[in-house]
């Protein structure tokens, strides 16, 4: 499943105000950090992470790896920050960052 533009579009307006949950920090991609990727995604749906890895083409390999590691969808990348998407297989409307209550 890919997103459309429109629902990327809506995804960038909900993550706005969002703050980044994970840091991924010079040691790159760990086990540790892909776990608490996994489980923010699971709870939240759409989170942002805060990429510290140095060079660009580093923190596009960390990137990519993440996307592939997660099953999530790159929603948006902007300088130190991406921002993903990944649908719960049964969402919390009260952890959920879709969910009308938390908008």
């Amino acid at each position: 499943m890919s997103l459309s533009n429109s629902d990327k579009k809506h995804l960038r307006a909900l993550g706005h105000k969002l703050k980044p949950i994970v840091t991924v920090a010079g040691k790159g991609l760990t086990d540790n950090v892909v776990t608490e990727i996994y489980r923010a995604l699971d709870d939240h749906e759409l989170i942002k992470v805060k990429l510290a890895v140095g060079e660009r083409e580093v923190k596009q390999q960390v990137i990519e790896e993440m996307l592939a590691k997660t099953r999530a969808h790159l929603v948006q990348a902007i300088g130190h920050t991406v921002l993903l998407y990944r649908p719960a297989k049964k969402p919390n409307p009260k952890l959920s960052n879709l969910s009308p209550a938390n908008s």
